[in-house]
């Protein structure tokens, strides 16, 4: 859930480098940032740390520090409160060691106590302090032993005692190496001009320098190094697998990424950008391999037990499959949030399937679901953002989502091309999939009619009357329930507002009780044969003072605010999240919170 990044290379002054990537990396945790460097003397210098976002610094004396190794932490906090004390990089204890982590080390007290007992000293509550004296602790001993063990060969060691999913980037002093190892965790080598080098948990945090990447995979270390006689500061590198120590070839791929892709261009937020792009992003999403869909529909087909596997977000993704694969391709397929998964593995064979969700690709409950799957030999399908990721790769087959970067932490433009693939995919198990294109095309045309500024100012007004509001409930029925579960998911990331989700039919069934006067309630309508039953849930809750605002393509009498959205038929799943999204950066703005990084909250979730 936290950011690395670090260099090693020609450039003296490198600080840079390593802020910039940290505010490109921000999603993935802004609780607190921190800087660890070797400095002109090769000792490990004074750690630069702060509580807050380094989005909001703009201390440029900070890159007059030299150094040719730097690394940079921008933190979630798991294991240890926000403060200081528990900001990264942690020291060793006798501070020839600096290390940056992202993960959990579950076995952290254990090693804690261990470690205590053999004289180390612990200043910090964080399980990424122990990594640091675990390496110098197998460090010494095999020194001791006079095996004159590399640096390297310790993080080695350590990786090979802690538990848990974690990425680790670790430098020494005594040597110059940078080291880097992963298991679970993302990290991603940049490989630049003149031996240089760049390690991070996300290719855009170096792609203003770098477009040409090394993966690692689990289990696998980088050993960055100054080149022996260089004078200029050049760094070599070499690939271990970590267990055995033995070098292993990886090979450079260059990513077809650009810098201003990650930019805001003329938009104040990221979140309102990747709103406004989904007019291409779902056109994007279209251009699928129709071999390949015919392939997979044929074993959605065949496939005795089915499951859509995901996590938040994604999750809803999942719950919406499920209702079009039961509408459109008259399948039925078992919609499970990831972190649930395990509990359902008892019905897993070699003939049943698995289709994960996830924009990051990383989601360490999704990574654990396919795993227990992969036991049992089950086929995994993935619809991705990021095709180079964990879960890419363990994917028997992956349908990319095109949609791009998506910086903000609440997933807009992700999540409808996420819709459009699995729309696409249930028109294939209908053996219809030109239609399916055929729609979604004409889908993308109408989203690009409605996303224009003349909409976003009346959405705007909408959100001036709900914003002292601390209830909001979102009612759909059909394709529209999980719409009225993600519309649930984007108004409590952004505005903070308490937002609930029901299906329509169970109003009568608790909910109607927590309806009082002008209590808002959202209602999803499409052109369907649930309009005429949504219709009156409706009316029930005006009759008891609720404030109803309709969403859909019909005004109908009982809205007392109405949201229009084009007549897509079947798909209106497609638009009526659009106006959701909308309305929740809007109330962000209103109340003052920052849309791109809500409290609490992270990108990435690659811990448990």
């Amino acid at each position: 859930m936290c950011g690395i990044i670090g260099y090693k290379g020609h450039r003296n002054k490198s600080v840079k480098i390593i802020v910039d990537g940290l505010k490109i990396l921000e999603y993935r945790g802004y609780d607190s940032w921190g800087i660890g460097y070797i400095g002109r003397d090769k000792k490990i210098g004074t750690p630069i740390k702060k509580v807050g976002a380094i989005g909001e610094v703009h201390d440029t004396s900070l890159y007059a520090i030299q150094s040719h190794t730097v690394i940079g932490h921008t933190r979630w906090a798991t294991t240890g409160r926000v403060s200081l004390i528990n900001t990264h990089p942690h020291l060793s204890h006798h501070k020839h060691i600096a290390v940056v982590h992202n993960g959990i080390v579950e076995n952290y007290q254990e090693l804690k106590k261990m470690l205590k007992a053999k004289g180390k000293r612990f200043v910090s509550e964080t399980d990424t302090e122990v990594i640091a004296n675990l390496i110098e602790y197998e460090w010494e001993k095999e020194t001791a032993r006079k095996k004159h063990r590399s640096f390297a060969d310790a993080v080695s060691l350590a990786f090979h005692e802690i538990a848990g999913r974690n990425a680790i980037l670790a430098f020494c002093d005594d040597t110059g190496e940078l080291v880097a190892a992963r298991n679970g965790s993302p990290l991603i080598i940049g490989v630049g001009k003149g031996g240089e080098y760049f390690v991070a948990s996300d290719i855009p945090a170096f792609l203003a320098y770098t477009n040409r990447v090394i993966y690692l995979d689990d289990g696998q270390m980088a050993v960055i190094s100054d080149k022996k006689l260089s004078k200029t500061h050049e760094a070599t590198i070499a690939f271990f697998d970590i267990k055995a120590m033995k070098k292993i070839n990886r090979r450079i791929v260059t990513v077809d990424l650009k810098p201003e892709t990650v930019d805001k261009g003329n938009f104040k937020h990221f979140m309102i950008k990747e709103i406004m792009e989904q007019k291409e992003t779902t056109r994007r999403a279209v251009e699928q391999d129709e071999q390949q869909l015919k392939k997979v529909a044929d074993m959605i087909d065949h496939a005795y037990g089915s499951f859509l596997v995901g996590c938040g977000s994604a999750a809803a993704v999942c719950k919406l499959g499920e209702y079009v694969f039961a509408k459109i391709g008259n399948r039925h397929i078992n919609a499970v949030e990831a972190s649930e998964f395990k509990h359902f593995s008892g019905f897993l064979t070699p003939r049943s399937l698995m289709i994960v969700v996830s924009q990051s690709g990383e989601t360490a409950d999704v990574i654990e679901a396919i795993e227990t799957a992969k036991k049992k030999k089950v086929k995994v399908i993935g619809i991705l953002n990021n095709t180079s990721s964990t879960i890419a790769r363990l994917a028997d087959y992956v349908f990319p989502i095109h949609a791009g970067p998506e910086r903000a932490v609440a997933s807009t433009k992700a999540v409808t091309a996420q819709y459009a693939v699995m729309t696409l995919l249930a028109y294939a198990v209908r053996g219809d999939i030109a239609e399916g294109k055929r729609l979604l095309v004409e889908v993308a045309g109408q989203m690009n009619d409605l996303l224009n500024p003349r909409y976003g100012q009346y959405v705007k007004k909408i959100a001036k009357m709900l914003v002292r509001q601390e209830h909001v409930y979102i009612l759909g029925r059909g394709v529209n329930v999980p719409i009225a579960k993600e519309s649930s998911i984007k108004l409590q990331e952004i505005s903070y507002i308490h937002a609930e989700s029901f299906a329509a039919g169970e109003l009568k069934h608790g909910p109607l009780a927590l309806i009082t006067k002008k209590t808002p309630v959202i209602v999803l309508t499409g052109n369907d044969g649930d309009t005429i039953d949504i219709i009156s849930n409706a009316k029930e809750v005006q009759a008891r003072g609720g404030v109803i605002i309709g969403i859909g393509p019909h005004k109908h009498e009982v809205f007392d605010y109405w949201l229009h959205v084009p007549d897509v038929g079947e798909l209106s799943y497609m638009v009526n999240v659009l106006p959701i999204q909308l309305l929740a950066y809007n109330l962000g703005i209103l109340k003052g919170n920052n849309p791109d990084k809500p409290r609490n909250l992270a990108k990435s979730v690659t811990v448990k």
